[in-house]
């Protein structure tokens, strides 16, 4: 078998770059056509609409202090990625999902560079000749920012900055501006915060211009001509303060979780089944619970369009109430100082009887999509937890790929959130998966304790309920819990008789 020559793979790698760049954009363009009525009013929509940068707009100083509000033009931006390590169709994949992440912050995407390496140069990520065409298209575009398909370090950034006279940033760096956009409550955005200056601390940049030298010491001790300076740095100084206010956000994120408890003790108390919705990022979470609640959750074609946790009341088909939970999606090499900084919001999957895992069963790598999910979730889960696997995007998804992913998951249900299709089946799904009372229970209930009765039949199963002189009879299955207090009340009752 012939190996591809380098020209065949600057071919291939640009035929990439072409497709990469025929869907960009796409996250922002379509997005106010998603409205529909199951999704309520969206009042969100109008807030998240503001935070986008406009069209046209220059970032010039002059031109920034006319606009009010300072709303920045959409950002010019170039992608970069390598593939050698990784199939150049995974590549495409990443790159791609680059594209739609760039979109979501509010940039448009130029150009895009992928080169063939088995590992990133280590002083500019790039080799030195791509490198220097990357400055071209910098040049030529008149762009204002690079984004690299990786996380890179603190010396890799600064080289190829030095190279292409841009703003360099790396997949990191984005997620985390998208998160900054979108958090809205309190704790979310301590949370991205908290995760921004962990990712800043290790790549602070020093001997600035408003950088000094480290002070102090005799030539003996290991200093000398040139190393005399007033004291501590100014990278120290930065260094100390991120600690500091680090160290603060921890202790208010903490300082948050009694009221998450409180409430999550209630609906222990109550004995409320939980489902908490998962998936990777733009799966559709948000517009399946809003199909099986009418929560008018905002709905958005972007990632991470959800941050905040959301829990609403649900019934099944013959009356038991669960809540449903939609939580933040994932993505690939998610960083990891987000999944800390997100544990607390992550807790109600902690929790959960029943994992509802959406996937876009349209996207070209589902498979993909539910081993970044599993990897992320598989500390957090508890094991018991039965996990069922909802094919989201049925009306425009591959019926081969379809056929796959249903044989390849047993546990799996093939849903539309855009047409409803599928969901009624889905319904008797989740009451079929929730933990069911365990306790029979056969007694009179006074008529002033109308409230157990109200209980046995939101949290449990009655077969037969009877108005007698006593109370009310009762005939089914509870949970312990109130079958304990049930019994108490009917055994007083029985005495007064």
């Amino acid at each position: 078998m012939t190996q591809p020559t380098p020209s065949d793979n600057e071919k291939r790698a640009r035929d990439v770059v072409d497709r990469v760049l025929a869907r960009a954009g796409t996250a922002l363009d379509e997005q106010d056509n998603q409205d529909t009525t199951y999704d309520g009013d969206q009042f969100d929509r109008e807030e998240r609409s503001a935070l986008r940068r406009v069209r046209g707009l220059s970032t010039e100083r002059e031109d920034i202090a006319d606009v009010e509000y300072r709303q920045l033009r959409l950002e010019r931006v170039i992608l970069v990625g390598l593939w050698g390590q990784i199939s150049y169709q995974e590549a495409e994949i990443s790159l791609r999902e680059l594209a739609a992440l760039a979109d979501t912050a509010g940039s448009e995407v130029l150009d895009g560079i992928l080169q063939r390496r088995s590992l990133p140069d280590t002083a500019t990520y790039l080799g030195s000749g791509k490198a220097r065409e990357l400055r071209e298209m910098v040049a030529s575009h008149d762009v204002d920012t690079v984004i690299v398909d990786e996380e890179l370090t603190a010396s890799q950034r600064r080289g190829l900055e030095d190279i292409v006279d841009a703003k360099v940033i790396d997949r990191t760096t984005l997620i985390l501006d998208i998160f900054a956009q979108h958090a809205s409550s309190r704790e979310g955005k301590a949370q991205v915060e908290l995760a921004q200056l962990e990712y800043l601390l290790p790549r602070l940049r020093g001997w600035g211009e408003s950088m000094s030298r480290q002070a102090g010491g005799q030539v003996a001790a290991g200093a000398g001509i040139g190393s005399r300076g007033p004291g501590e740095t100014k990278i120290e100084l930065d260094r100390r303060r991120i600690r500091t206010r680090a160290a603060k956000l921890r202790r208010e994120i903490a300082g948050m979780a009694p009221a998450r408890e409180t409430k999550r003790s209630s609906r222990a108390r109550n004995r409320i089944p939980s489902v908490a919705i998962i998936g990777y990022t733009n799966a559709g979470k948000s517009s399946i619970l809003n199909r099986l609640t009418g929560a008018g959750v905002l709905v958005e074609n972007a990632l991470f369009a959800t941050l905040d946790p959301t829990v609403r009341r649900s019934e099944t088909p013959d009356g038991r109430v669960f809540t449903l939970t939609d939580t933040v999606g994932f993505v690939r090499r998610l960083p990891h100082q987000l999944v800390e900084a997100f544990r607390s919001s992550l807790e109600e999957v902690t929790y959960a009887d029943v994992l509802l895992h959406v996937v876009d069963v349209s996207h070209p790598d589902p498979r993909g999509q539910i081993s970044a999910v599993r990897s992320v979730i598989s500390d957090l889960a508890p094991q018991d937890a039965r996990e069922i696997i909802v094919l989201n995007k049925a009306d425009i998804a591959d019926p081969e790929v379809v056929a796959e992913m249903r044989s390849a998951e047993t546990d799996s249900i093939l849903v539309s959130a855009a047409t409803g299709d599928g969901f009624e089946e889905l319904e008797q799904l989740i009451a079929q998966a929730l933990p069911r009372p365990e306790v029979d229970i056969d007694l009179v209930v006074p008529y002033d304790r109308g409230d157990l009765v109200h209980r046995a039949h939101i949290n449990g199963e009655v077969d037969t309920e009877e108005h007698l002189a006593a109370g009310t009879h009762l005939i089914g299955r509870v949970d312990a819990q109130l079958a304990d207090e049930l019994e108490r009340i009917a055994v007083d009752a029985g005495t007064e008789e």
